[in-house]
């Protein structure tokens, strides 16, 4: 006979293409970096053509793996080196860093992000748990959340069950206690799962579950957490 779940009492959330679409985050924010570079420094610029930056970081990443959870300073060291390369002031790379950086906090969560927090909000303590490298006090959303581990900060990466453990020491809650809901497959369904969470797939595309291991539950619209999640109110 199988041993009932406990109530969940945390939810932890991924934020890039969960809370809002990172893709075209991302390119403006390489797209400003450039634009500064072409304009102040063309030299470096030269070096570094759409695109290359993140070739370089994905190379450096392979190369040196205990950098590979800290994107922030696999970009940095790929400006770096460029700089150098340029015969550039090291100075150069954090001025393009900057750029890149405001622009790639300056997210739009998706229309339902705020209401569905705020409702869950209220009966679960929520976190937030990324591999990326947002400011999420810079979001609008810091408030939301009682904590935010990133990568960088745990100094490890989805889906490493530690990183899911670390955040549930935090809360003071048990990870069988805790739902986890992101996007990737991977990182978000298969890392909390191994870490003995709840997992559950935002499926915003609509794509087949790529496996391993069975289907889980999912949603295409935030909103289908409340349903979900909170017990319906009688009249």
């Amino acid at each position: 006979m199988s041993r009932a779940l406990p109530p969940i009492r945390a939810i932890t959330f991924d934020l890039d293409d969960t809370l809002w679409e990172i893709g075209p985050v991302i390119r403006a924010a390489e797209a400003r970096s450039e634009l500064f570079l072409r304009r102040h420094f063309p030299a470096m610029a030269q070096r570094l053509p759409a695109g290359e930056v993140r070739r370089r970081m994905n190379v450096l990443a392979a190369r040196r793996p205990e950098l590979a959870h800290h994107v922030t300073a696999l970009r940095m060291t790929v400006l770096a080196e460029a700089a150098q390369d340029a015969g550039v002031p090291v100075r150069a790379a954090e001025l393009a860093f900057a750029e890149f950086i405001q622009a790639r906090n300056a997210v739009t969560p998706f229309p339902d992000a705020v209401p569905v927090l705020r409702a869950l909000g209220e009966r679960f303590a929520l976190a937030s748990i990324t591999n990326g490298n947002v400011d999420v006090t810079m979001t609008g959303l810091a408030e939301l959340f009682r904590l935010h581990v990133s990568a960088e900060s745990a100094g490890m990466a989805k889906p490493n069950p530690a990183i899911f453990h670390h955040t549930c020491a935090a809360l003071d809650v048990a990870p069988e206690e805790t739902l986890h809901i992101g996007d990737d497959p991977e990182c978000d369904v298969v890392g909390a799962r191994a870490a003995g969470l709840r997992a559950l797939w935002f499926n915003r595309p609509g794509h087949r579950w790529p496996g391993p291991g069975q289907v889980p539950i999912h949603v295409r619209q935030l909103t289908e957490l409340l349903a979900r999640l909170l017990p319906a109110t009688g009249g």
